[in-house]
């Protein structure tokens, strides 16, 4: 069943019981067991050994610690333990009086987030869980729901990322486009640099965030989670799981300062910055650019690094206040029970991801797409589509990058080498969109704990307004295929998103 329409099933089964059950676990483990199943034909012993291989790779691979996946997992471990010391030290909460008496507005506290978003644009995963970290002790003061929170932390990472020549996803998509567009007489940094105004996703995300933002706009299941935020103050609904919730874990100190929560993200920042740095520039052989650096630095490396750094400075500082509210054992229980739930969920969406790689779920849609007997004015929208539904599916926009690529090069060389840069940018496009619609992505999943938001809540209250840019970029690439006319399919793009927003937002308020 590799490599056929049926290697779809396990994902769309998978994708089925997310929504119809929002248990996100239970729809992870099945669609795993049946992805095993398929694999090996039904047969039982196969199928059981294939989901143990799988959770062994995890942490070891070809007889050595899988070290990069265990080190994002300590460092969920030790953002669960940082959050825990800021909260028990009253750094939150003091951070939160002091930004409450600086960003006095609700639509100037839902501006943060986006704003920081950029702000921070070398790596998706240290993007989602710094800003929520920095981000949450307002928005939690000023009623906005932490579902908005992680939409607002997961439509700023990889739509900045993406689009970002000096990030780690730049730097990778400059090396893998590199060979692609050799015949066309562009560098790879010079045709990463024009393929940015076509990616239209990335653009119209963003656009979306801070329309979102200044209108209040609360679309679909938003609205259920914004309109309980701002009646009761309850940021979360009762009774949901949430990583990183620490609410009633125990009492905050009455002593907390700015100082308790701004020196740890400080100390987080510049370390893991500095480690990126570091890591990148010594595997750089003899020439380190810029863009060397972010194409070989080592991400969840320097992630863990910045995180043992910064639960140290934390931990200093509530010792040093000889706080009595809660026990340092205590504390350090209960910041590793908080993440639980998202490395369960990140855990077993490695597993789908892996499954459904073996059985070539990607490879099936690029086939689809490359056998495609269509207008070459309509090949940069086929591969809007296809690359979203292969990132929905595999849960991974690079191992789709990787895949679509270069079958998108592949094909307009031959059908039209002057839509090459639309058709490239628009895979990229159509690969964050099926990123940010997918439960089982790692960027989704490190949004969700980033902002403290229950998973399945940041996937659906995510998706409408998701579709809303997808819908748009459809329109745009479309245009842009037929008259080879950017400005014309970029600002219709644009326009059609803003219109949306606008018009949803008269509809809610005449309700």
């Amino acid at each position: 069943m590799e490599g056929t329409i049926f290697s779809l099933i396990p994902a769309i089964i998978m994708l089925v019981l997310v929504l119809l059950t929002r248990k996100v676990l239970l729809s992870l483990g099945v669609g795993i067991i049946v992805g095993a199943l398929f694999i090996h034909d039904f047969n039982l012993i196969g199928s059981i050994t294939e989901v143990w291989n799988v959770f062994y790779g995890i942490f070891i691979s070809d007889g050595a610690l899988n070290t990069g996946d265990l080190q994002l997992i300590g460092f969920l471990l030790l953002l669960g333990i940082m959050t825990a010391f800021l909260q028990a030290s009253g750094g939150s909460q003091a951070f939160g009086d002091w930004m409450i008496a600086k960003i006095k507005t609700r639509i100037g506290a839902q501006l943060m987030s986006p704003i920081l978003g950029i702000i921070i644009f070398i790596d998706d995963y240290f993007n989602a869980l710094a800003v929520g970290q920095i981000a949450r002790p307002l928005t939690d003061r000023h009623n906005i729901s932490r579902a908005k929170l992680a939409y607002f932390i997961d439509s700023t990472s990889a739509p900045v990322t993406v689009i970002s020549p000096i990030s780690s996803w730049g730097a990778y998509l400059i090396g893998v486009i590199g060979g692609l567009v050799a015949f066309t007489g562009l560098q790879p940094l010079e045709a990463f640099v024009k393929m940015i105004p076509y990616n239209l996703y990335a653009i119209g995300a963003l656009l979306l965030v801070f329309l979102t933002a200044i209108l209040n706009l609360n679309v679909g299941p938003m609205k259920k989670h914004e309109s309980l935020a701002q009646s009761t103050g309850e940021v979360i609904p009762k009774g949901t799981t949430v990583p990183g919730d620490l609410t009633h874990a125990f009492d905050p100190s009455k002593k907390g300062r700015v100082i308790h929560l701004i020196l740890p993200i400080i100390i987080l920042l510049v370390t893991t910055i500095s480690s990126m740095v570091i890591t990148g520039a010594n595997a750089s052989g003899d020439t380190v650019t810029l863009i060397s650096i972010f194409e070989n630095t080592n991400v969840n490396f320097s992630l863990f690094v910045g995180g043992v750094a910064a639960v140290l400075v934390a931990f200093i500082l509530y010792l040093l206040q000889q706080n009595q509210h809660a026990k340092t054992g205590l504390v350090l229980v209960e910041g590793v029970k908080a993440m639980l739930p998202a490395i369960y969920i990140l855990l077993l969406a490695w597993m789908i991801g892996s499954i459904i790689s073996t059985l070539q779920t990607g490879e099936y849609l690029a086939t689809v797409a490359e056998n495609a007997n269509i207008s070459s004015g309509i090949l940069p929208v086929i591969f809007f589509v296809i690359s979203g539904f292969m990132a929905l599916a595999t849960g991974t926009s690079w191992g789709t990058f990787g895949i679509m690529l270069p079958i998108a090069a592949e094909v307009m060389a031959i059908a039209d080498p002057s839509l090459i840069i639309p058709s490239l940018a628009a895979v990229l496009a159509g690969a964050v969109f099926g990123d940010h619609v997918s439960p089982i992505s790692d960027t989704t999943v490190l949004s969700s704990t980033g902002a403290g938001a229950n998973h399945i809540d940041h996937v659906l209250t995510q998706l409408p307004y998701a579709l809303i840019v997808a819908v748009a970029s459809v329109v745009g690439y479309l245009i842009i295929g037929l008259t080879n006319n950017l400005f014309f399919g970029l600002i219709i793009t644009l326009v059609l998103i803003a219109l949306t927003a606008f018009l949803l937002n008269t509809i809610n308020k005449n309700k």
